[in-house]
């Protein structure tokens, strides 16, 4: 998929989306036919008027294919109808009912088309976003990526349902419109049809120009629901730093962006509006004007035969007017369709062709591994070995390249092949298929993220197969369940959007539950005990330890206490390995690590002193 976007001839944006058609392609088919025979029906009624008038009421010859006057005279002759106009009454009639049935069955045979191929090219957008890269999601915003899905989608349905089968409504009436003039009065239809290609130029011009203001407009929306949802989910943020008008004056600047933008728009369709109301006026009274006069010169047209050219005339009028409106959707959803295939074009996560699935034992094996975002190193060679059921621990400062040894161990980012290699249990990661990797490394972040759900399916959320009893001893060793239970709903509380009824140190062990009920044979926290006080750490490392099954534990913090207990430690400084060993190892050299927890002891014991003054006094 990604060869087309730089290599080849690239598809056409409805050619593009008639891939997602399916089998509703069909629907298309049908409402195309169906547009083509109530264009035919509608137009036969001035053709009966024109014949009633001209050669009923009055008595000039049928102006008519031969074998139908052959018939007509056969079956109903002159006097006949003469004496009862109703049968020519009833023949508009007919014709007005078939181009009504018709009518029907394009526009609900359209909306079947639309509806089907909007609603697969949304489950194709959903389960690609699924799969696509955690890369991918760092570089686009979540406002851009759901303005995308809906807005843009949105707007494609629009196209497919109302402006795809008018714009080739308007071609067909063109067609046929001009057929029928011309077989009425040549002369006249020339006329009438040498303003085409003025208002055709024009409607082009429009084209162009709404094209790159409808993506201005739609490149500001995203900014605009950018920042909502970013205010949303950032509230606590916002209130506890009183930034309220801060961000009420950046969305008012926003919002007057994308309404100033609009109002171009606007104003662009009004311009074209008016010239083409002045065009089709004009066009009007020229054919109206030349057409009364060749009536009383006798010059080739009957009165019959005017009215049915004005009739065609107004016919002719509407697709020309509506021509822009129908290309500046067209632009519109050119747009739309390019930021869709922006998403859709993009190469899914995917296994190599030999990954296979297999349960692990928990050796883990860094092999010279460096790493770099963009231009910027953040791991260089780093090396280091746990074996199966032992914990490391993981020191550093902020940007050390801690988390990103937990992100590469799970194949968040991938790591190119000439930056070393990571293997578990002597496999290259790359050569693990991805489920049974990602279902075997639980991590636990330190900023968890919480469905706006119940405890309980939050918990659940990676084992769905559970029960509530099954869940409880994991939340017990993430020593949660107390504070669960201390809820008025317990384990059916909903803990709201990204987990705002609960605290820091809750969500945190909420989350880690939610991994431990994973039962993965690699455990990695990522800082994730930095929200809970010591005495909780303390509960939960050693709940961790009796589990049964005891996991190869990964842990990053920067608190010195959580990591004396490691089988060993690593420290990380600026991306490279400065120090490995245990506690007593470590402790007994010079370094990052001792000067840590020197700093760290200091405080816990001028905080200790403090409070037995306190208590003292």
């Amino acid at each position: 998929m990604e060869q087309s976007r730089t290599g080849g001839k690239k598809q056409g944006n409805l050619r593009y989306l008639l891939t997602f058609s399916g089998k509703y392609r069909w629907y298309l088919v049908s409402a195309l036919a169906a547009t083509l025979l109530s264009t035919v029906f509608s137009f036969l009624t001035p053709q009966v008027i024109k014949v009633t008038i001209d050669s009923v009421i009055d008595s000039n010859p049928y102006d008519l294919p031969k074998w139908l006057v052959t018939w007509l005279n056969t079956h109903l002759p002159r006097e006949l109808l003469r004496e009862n106009l109703w049968i020519p009454a009833l023949a508009a009639i007919l014709f007005a009912l078939l181009a009504m049935l018709t009518n029907y069955q394009r526009r609900y045979h359209i909306a079947l088309f639309a509806e089907g191929t909007v609603s697969n090219l949304r489950n194709r957008l959903f389960a690609l976003i699924q799969r696509l890269p955690f890369a991918w999601h760092t570089r686009i915003s979540t406002g851009d990526i759901i303005q995308r899905c809906t807005s843009d989608v949105e707007t494609i349905r629009a196209f497919l349902a109302q402006q795809l089968i008018e714009l080739v409504r308007v071609l067909v009436m063109v067609a046929v419109a001009s057929v029928m003039m011309v077989s009425i009065h040549p002369q006249l239809a020339l006329v009438a049809l040498s303003f085409l290609p003025v208002i055709a130029c024009y409607s082009i011009f429009f084209y162009k120009k709404a094209g790159h203001r409808f993506l201005e407009a739609d490149m500001a929306e995203g900014d605009l629901m950018t920042a909502a949802q970013e205010n949303l989910t950032g509230v606590r943020v916002v209130r506890a730093f009183g930034r309220e008008r801060y961000e009420m004056d950046k969305f008012n600047r926003l919002n007057d962006i994308y309404t100033g933008l609009w109002l171009k728009v606007g104003k662009l369709s009004s311009v074209y509006w008016g010239v083409g109301d002045l065009a089709t006026g004009l066009q009007n009274a020229v054919i109206l004007m030349l057409g009364v006069r060749a009536v009383v010169r006798g010059d080739g047209l009957l009165l019959g035969g005017l009215t049915a050219l004005l009739t065609y005339n107004s016919y002719l009028i509407w697709p020309v007017r509506s021509l822009g409106r129908i290309l500046s959707e067209l632009s519109r959803n050119g747009v739309s369709v390019e930021r869709l295939r922006d998403i859709l074009e993009n190469a899914p996560e995917g296994d190599e062709e030999n990954a296979r699935a297999f349960p692990f034992e928990g050796e883990v094996v860094f092999d010279k591994v460096s790493f770099s975002y963009d231009t910027k190193e953040v791991l260089h060679e780093v090396s280091f070995r746990i074996a199966p059921g032992q914990t490391l621990a993981i020191l550093g400062g902020t940007g050390s390249g801690k988390s990103t040894l937990a992100h590469l161990l799970a194949r968040l980012y991938s790591l190119p092949p000439e930056n070393g290699r990571i293997l578990i249990d002597g496999v290259d990661i790359r050569d693990i298929a991805l489920e049974s990797l990602r279902s075997q490394v639980g991590i636990v972040l330190q900023e968890p993220f919480l469905f706006s759900r119940t405890i309980e399916d939050n918990i659940r959320a990676g084992r769905t197969d559970l029960d509530l009893e099954a869940l409880r001893p994991h939340a017990r060793t993430a020593a949660v369940d107390e504070a669960i239970l201390s809820f008025e709903k317990g384990y059916q509380t909903v803990v709201g959007e990204r987990g705002v009824t609960l605290s820091g140190g809750q969500k945190q062990r909420v989350a880690i539950a939610r991994t431990l009920a994973q039962d993965p044979r690699i455990l990695v926290f990522d800082d994730s005990l930095s929200a809970v006080d010591t005495e909780t750490d303390a509960r939960i490392r050693e709940a961790l330890a009796r589990r049964s099954r005891r996991a190869t534990t990964i842990l990053i913090s920067h608190r010195a206490v959580t990591l004396m207990q490691a089988d060993c430690i690593l420290v990380l400084d600026q991306g490279r390995v400065v120090q490995m060993g245990t506690h007593a190892q470590l402790m007994a050299e010079e370094g990052i690590y001792r000067r840590v927890c020197e700093i760290q002891t200091g405080i816990e014991e001028h905080v200790l002193s403090d409070e037995r003054k306190e208590g003292q006094a």
